[in-house]
């Protein structure tokens, strides 16, 4: 898929990744480029930037993801490609509360059921569309500061890999994008797991422009860091010593940091 001439909708689109993500379609020449964020604030000036329409939404609230889909064919058109890109982190394992295991779920989870259910009848009816998902290098290995987090990603990359299975002869692409550590507010706080994060930690620019050649290639899986193409398949090929290994690196992060 080319991106000239495209009407684009990016959730979480106020800052980092989804930041990114608009201002390279809008070099890329998209026709149309909705923001979208809690922070309407921050998603309206990320739209002024890139001469889009911005709307304060709470992705894991189905009859928002509703309005803004509405609110993009209004203002431009069918939507060619959805950036389900709206993320949270929350530390903790078992203990988590259940408020925090639902707003995970939710928007790392659900968030992305809203935006097929919402986009896809559409998309379907005129035998083409995209769908670009974020999720987690934690949904491919795990993220070990935090049980929800990890558990809902490891989700997010299953659903996406349904949606491309199920859909891809009737036109539909799906990419999921598993970044570890990006140079974003999720990383400015000081715990052992997260500052083991930044030593590896890339702009989220190289995400976004990861994300274009993918888009381009229509290809599923989106790896900003290639080393998690080698540790994801390390662990299939060896799962016991892959753990094993990660208990290790467990341990080290945290005498470490």
């Amino acid at each position: 898929m080319e991106l000239k001439g495209s009407i684009t909708v990016v959730t979480g689109g106020a800052s980092g990744i989804g930041r990114a993500l608009c201002q390279r379609f809008a070099a890329e020449g998209a026709r149309g480029i909705l923001v979208a964020d809690m922070n309407e604030e921050g998603a309206r000036a990320v739209a002024a930037e890139v001469k889009g329409i911005a709307v304060g939404c709470d992705v894991g609230v189905e009859e928002q993801i509703v309005k803004l889909v509405h609110r993009a064919e209004e203002a431009f058109g069918p939507i060619d490609l959805f950036c389900s890109n709206a993320g949270l982190a929350t530390k903790g394992g078992a203990e988590s509360s259940d408020a925090d295991w639902k707003r995970n779920w939710d928007v790392h989870v659900m968030s992305h059921v809203y935006a097929a259910r919402a986009v896809l009848p559409a998309m379907l009816k005129r035998g083409r569309g995209y769908l670009l998902n974020t999720a987690s290098a934690a949904g491919l290995l795990t993220e070990m500061g935090s049980a929800p987090y990890s558990v809902t990603k490891h989700a997010a990359v299953a659903f996406a890999e349904w949606l491309s299975i199920q859909h891809y002869e009737a036109g539909i692409r799906v990419s999921c994008l598993c970044p570890m550590g990006v140079t974003t507010n999720m990383l400015a706080v000081d715990d052992p797991h997260v500052n083991y994060l930044k030593l590896t930690a890339v702009p989220p620019e190289h995400v976004a422009e990861e994300c274009v050649k993918a888009i381009r290639e229509e290809r599923f899986l989106i790896l900003p860091h290639p080393e998690v193409k080698e540790f994801y398949a390390y662990r299939a090929n060896d799962t016991d010593r892959w753990m094993n290994g990660m208990r290790r690196l467990n341990k080290k992060i945290r005498g470490q940091f």
